[in-house]
């Protein structure tokens, strides 16, 4: 009896143990497989306790960074043990950042902070490489502190560096593009390579010169340089279905080039939509569309719905139809953009019912040049050769 309730006792113990042993061995889990949210968590409660480290703290103090709002955005940056924050200021310091500069940087990127004084100044020595002075540079990191502090990257950065100077593209250009498209530099510098080799072999299969093709694909990237994130399989089954839709050679390569190299952005079956949508509305023939297509490219590359809300706006505004076909270039604009516009020109008298959509069209720039021509027209006083002068006696 005494065995038994011996045993009875030890298994009430042991399903006790292993219940209390459960949740920690869930919890052990749930973090091995959901490590960032784990992570977040623990920066969180460290935060929440107080736990920050009161040197960082006080050295970010001391450059005048606002500690409430790295508390508001990224608060675990405050609870690093290891922190270099008087090393990065010096850093940015040498290279010309005043004090206000320093503290912004420190704002919008906390996670400077934490990285090693080494890497960044390897950092720093090759964008100042691409860049026409120590002035740029301060200015391009304020702007994109997230891309200069990005150290992980830096071996991919200086090899696609030097790829693309190799390539002849300007500093200018390569600066732009490490700063606004940075993803392009995290690449292995064989991916990028391999989509200008796809590029240059579409560039000459379509009818372009060897002797050009150097200047269309510098053009090409500093118009868009995203087009290297896409696949080389992208690119080839976009250049087939224009191919397949009775489009020459020429006029595929003149396409491309129009639209930036955004072609590579799109799919066969958007594309499909947009054109089927386009021969609808103005009821054309393939050859009238493949017409309006190379005149207005914005036609293949806006979605359906895009199309169809910029044609709604200007219907309202009285225009026809058969205006928008005769100058298709009017919905590469945003409706914003065409609500200022139209409203500018009623402003003056312009009624766009029986003028020329063509005003409306073009940069920024085109339109005020053309809106001040308008103007400086219908303010002209009229001339009269056969009208009396009036002479006082």
């Amino acid at each position: 009896m005494a065995n038994a309730t011996s045993n009875l006792f030890m298994t009430f113990l042991a399903r006790s143990q292993l219940g209390l042993l459960m949740p920690g061995l869930s919890a052990l889990h749930n973090q091995r497989t959901n490590g960032k949210f784990s992570q977040h968590f623990r920066y969180a409660t460290d935060f929440i306790s107080g736990q920050e480290n009161k040197a960082t703290v006080e050295s970010l103090s001391e450059l005048s960074v606002d500690i409430k709002k790295i508390r508001r955005l990224k608060p675990w940056v405050l609870s690093k043990e290891v922190t270099y924050v008087k090393e990065m200021a010096s850093i940015l310091q040498k290279i010309g950042a005043d004090g206000s500069s320093v503290a912004y940087i420190f704002e919008c990127c906390p996670e400077a902070i934490l990285r090693s004084p080494t890497d960044v100044s390897c950092q720093r020595d090759l964008w100042l490489s691409i860049c026409r002075n120590e002035k740029q540079l301060v200015e391009l990191i304020k702007r994109f502190p997230d891309s200069f502090f990005a150290v992980e990257h830096y071996e991919s950065q200086k090899a696609n560096v030097r790829f693309f100077k190799d390539l002849g593209l300007k500093n200018t250009i390569i600066s732009r593009l490490l700063t606004s498209a940075s993803n392009i530099f995290h690449n292995p510098v064989e991916k990028n390579k391999h989509m200008i080799e796809t590029l240059q072999s579409h560039y000459l299969s379509l009818g372009g010169s060897q002797e050009n093709m150097k200047t269309w694909l510098l053009k090409l990237l500093s118009q868009n340089p995203f087009i290297l994130l896409n696949t080389s399989s992208t690119v080839q089954e976009n250049l087939e279905f224009l191919q397949k839709n009775k489009f020459t050679d020429s006029e595929v390569l003149c396409l491309v080039s129009k639209l930036k190299g955004f072609i590579v952005q799109l799919n066969p079956a958007t594309m499909q939509n947009s054109l089927l949508y386009s021969k609808n509305i103005f009821k054309c023939t393939d050859q009238e569309l493949k017409e309006l297509i190379l005149k207005c490219p914005a036609l293949l590359y806006y979605s359906v719905p895009v199309l169809e809300e910029r044609l709604q706006e200007l219907l309202k505004a009285g225009v026809s139809v058969d205006q928008v076909k005769e100058a298709p270039g009017v919905l590469e604009l945003s409706t914003e953009i065409v609500q200022h516009r139209i409203k500018k020109l009623n402003a003056i008298g312009f009624s766009l019912k029986t003028g020329n959509l063509e005003y409306l069209n073009g940069t920024k720039k085109d339109f005020e040049t053309a809106y001040g021509k308008i103007q400086a027209k219908r303010e002209r006083p009229i001339f009269n050769p056969v009208a009396p002068l009036n002479i006082e006696d």
